[in-house]
């Protein structure tokens, strides 16, 4: 076999999948697409030359090559985070306040905040929830360490960090999507969520009306799942009890956006500049398995590996 490099992302990944028996939980716990996470099995099994789940399952199950990787997965796991630790300058403290939008706070950010804490244990971080347009402001008055945002029209500066793909949604076992005018559960006006979503059906000469109105996912979900409205979400955030809505049910494709990462001006504090890098690295980082020259192994179909595994419960998932 030649020699490969695994990355420690697709183990973490690898490790998720084995252990809730689904590829949809793991995405949302890592932040990351159901394609995505697929892909990082299908370039492990590539890389290994093994077959790591068995082909007869309607669930990730390991076969016995699998179960192997998987034991030391756990291992490698343990050292990499211990070394981490050790090694990640644990003289620096101090406090650092990380605004975003509710839905990146429970979706995107908490194992790699995680992984920040175990390397930084003496920064606090302080999370503050609120929309993107105020949280810029927040940052550029010093008000705000850090910003995690979606992209808004008429916003400068900030790094782009990550793309999500915007989706329609509606509940499970209604027919929501054939109600005309379509009724819509949205963000309040000025954000592209809702803007996409009022343009989209416009474009496509669609009637459409308002059903609900709230800063949270949570509020939209609520609406979702009663069968009052369809919405627009981002790709990964599809849970379960909600369908997504297709092109051929006649509603419009929906772009990808941008997500944004500001730092306040001026002199940045070692905590500060810590907990932004990590972010900057985390958020973006989409590699996954190379081999050693840095190049991007090709991958395979996994046989058997299922996406839509369902999530045990209905999750209330916060916006942008």
């Amino acid at each position: 076999m030649a020699f490969f490099s695994i990355d420690m992302r697709v183990l973490r990944s690898f490790l998720s999948v084995a252990e809730t028996g689904s590829v949809t939980e793991t995405a949302r716990r890592l932040g990351r697409t159901q394609p995505a996470i697929t892909l990082q099995m299908q370039r492990l099994e590539e890389l290994t030359g093994k077959t790591l789940f068995r082909p007869d399952s309607r669930r990730p199950v390991l076969t016995d090559e699998g179960d192997l990787v998987l034991s030391y997965a756990r291992s490698m796991l343990r050292l990499h985070d211990e070394l981490l630790g050790r090694l990640s300058s644990p003289d620096i403290e101090g406090h650092v306040i990380l605004g975003t939008p509710d839905l990146y706070a429970a979706y995107l950010l908490p194992s790699i905040l995680a992984l920040f804490r175990r390397s930084f244990p003496r920064i606090q971080v302080e999370l503050r929830c609120s929309l993107s347009t105020p949280l810029v402001g927040l940052v550029q008055k010093g008000e705000v360490d850090i910003a995690l945002v979606t992209r808004m029209p008429g916003f400068s500066g900030g790094e782009v960090v990550r793309q999500e793909q915007l989706i329609w949604v509606m509940g499970e076992g209604h027919d929501t999507h054939l109600v005309e005018p379509v009724p819509l559960a949205l963000l309040p006006p000025g954000n592209i969520y809702r803007d996409h979503a009022i343009e989209g059906l416009e474009r496509a000469g669609r009637k459409w009306r308002i059903s609900c109105v709230s800063e949270s996912v949570g509020g939209l979900q609520a609406a979702v799942f009663a069968g009052m409205a369809v919405t627009v979400l981002c790709e990964s955030a599809l849970v379960h009890g909600m369908k997504q809505i297709g092109i051929h049910e006649y509603f419009p494709p929906l772009p990808k956006i941008d997500l944004l990462l500001y730092r306040a001006s001026g002199q940045a504090t070692p905590a500060a500049m810590a907990l932004h890098d990590y972010l900057a690295r985390y958020l973006s980082d989409t590699s996954g398995i190379t081999d050693l020259g840095g190049r991007a192994v090709p991958g395979k179909p996994v046989v058997g590996l299922r996406t839509t595994a369902p999530l045990q419960g209905r999750e209330s998932r916060p916006a942008a």
